[in-house]
Order: C-alpha cells, then sequence, then structure tokens
C-alpha cells in the first residue's frame, strides 16, 4: 500500500515476493487466524486485506474467509491478481475507499499502514477501516516501527541468489520528522542482463498513544499484542 497519489514500487512489484521469500506467510495466517477467532462476534466470514500488496497473505487467509484485498499500487495489484483470478481486488487508498459494503474482518499486516505517513491520516484511516466494519467485526494492524526503536544510519542488505534471478537491494535507513526514509538501491540480474534502479519509500512512525487515540476516535476497543506475527507487535480493534 502507499500514500495517497503515489506508486512506490515502480519496478520492484514483481520481484517483491522473491525479495520476501523469508516471510512464512502460512505460519502467520494460523496467528492472524486464532487472533481472529479469539475477538470476532459477528457471525459472517468476510474479510477485507487493506494493504494487500502481491496477495501472499490471502492466499492463505482465503481457506478461513472470504477473502478480498484492497491496494493503491497498481503494480503490486496486477501481480496480485494473476497470482489469485478468482479472487477480488480493489483499487484504493487506505484512508479514504469506500467499498459501499461491510466485512467482518479487515486486516493490515506487514507495516502497510506506515505508507499512510502522518498521524491526521492514521486518524482517517481508523474511521475508513471502522465504516466498512460489521459489528462485532474486528480489524488487525501489524505497525511500522516506532520512533524510538528506529536506528538512522544503519545500513541494511537483501540479496537473493536464484539460478535465474540474482537481486541486491541496499539502503541506508534515515527520518525525517517522524517519518522514516528507505531509498533502496537495486541491482537485478537475469538472462536479459543487470539493470540498476532506486524507489523511494516514506514510511510515517507512530507510537502506541497515536495509534491508541486513533482506535478510540473511530469507536473502536483496542488490544495491544506484544508479539504480533513477525516481532512488530499487532494492534486489534473490535467494533462493538
Amino acid at each position: 500500500m502507499t500514500e495517497k497519489g503515489c506508486t512506490v514500487f515502480i519496478k520492484s512489484a514483481t520481484l517483491y515476493d522473491a525479495i520476501y521469500s523469508w516471510k512464512n506467510y502460512a505460519d502467520e495466517t494460523e496467528k492472524i487466524h486464532a487472533l481472529i477467532q479469539k475477538h470476532k462476534g459477528s457471525s459472517g466470514n468476510a474479510l477485507l486485506d487493506v494493504g494487500c500488496g502481491t496477495g501472499a497473505h490471502i492466499e492463505h487467509l482465503k481457506k478461513f474467509y472470504a477473502a478480498e484485498g484492497l491496494d493503491l499500487d497498481d503494480q503490486l495489484l496486477e501481480v496480485a491478481r494473476l497470482r489469485h483470478p478468482g479472487t477480488t481486488f480493489h483499487y484504493g487508498d487506505m484512508a479514504d475507499f469506500n467499498l459501499n459494503r461491510t466485512y467482518d474482518v479487515i486486516v493490515s499486516l506487514f507495516s502497510a499502514i506506515g505508507y499512510v505517513k502522518t498521524v491526521a491520516r492514521l486518524n482517517q484511516t481508523l474511521h475508513t477501516l471502522a465504516r466498512h466494519l460489521a459489528p462485532g467485526g474486528v480489524i488487525l494492524i501489524e505497525p511500522w516501527f516506532t520512533p524510538d526503536v528506529f536506528k538512522v544510519g544503519t545500513p541494511h542488505a537483501t540479496i537473493i541468489n536464484e539460478p535465474d534471478l540474482k537481486i541486491a537491494r541496499m539502503n541506508v535507513s534515515q527520518i525525517e520528522g517522524n517519518v522514516s526514509i528507505l531509498d533502496f538501491h537495486y541491482l537485478v540480474a537475469t538472462a536479459q542482463g543487470v539493470e540498476y534502479f532506486t524507489e523511494h519509500h516514506e514510511l510515517g512512525m507512530f507510537t502506541r498513544e497515536e495509534f491508541a487515540f486513533a482506535f478510540q476516535q473511530a469507536n473502536l476497543k483496542m488490544i495491544y499484542d506484544e508479539q504480533g506475527v513477525d516481532g512488530r507487535g499487532l494492534y486489534v480493534g473490535v467494533k462493538t
């Protein structure tokens, strides 16, 4: 998911699944499913994955739910639709989309919420999600790093070494205010040759208090899970 009016996965969308091949989406989905069943009070099983990316979580979520996806990145949605031809994917901004229906479960995973960038848009996003949530429904949001955890000046590298695909992605973490700046540098080698390109990502870093206020203003009961599905914590909101 990207900030309104901006697509950031300009060239890396088709590489996304290879870059994040280390993620165990099946295991994460089992944890997500358990939390949903623990907190959900509605009787339906309609689910919306907001900031769904290439649909990697949906691949496993649709075993339990009537799952749909939503994202603002056309390139990622194109990959998702090819992967899941029978699944509905919506183009929309998580802060102000309108699908004219409600869901029993809304998830926003792998820190997609960070792309809303500002506290004002975080509050707007929670209102939008709550409006699409059925009574007794549940929202799960996996946050991006908080300002006190994110480290400036840290070099990062991801290396993919497959027989027909080599990827080196590097960046050095930066901060502007409470926004983390990730300028990724890519080297990609295929049978067609070697390509170099860059991508600029900006993700807002929100405190637990800012999340709590956003949930409260959206009239959602908030529960915080310290570990979450991938060590980044998890916010659970229930529409009572």
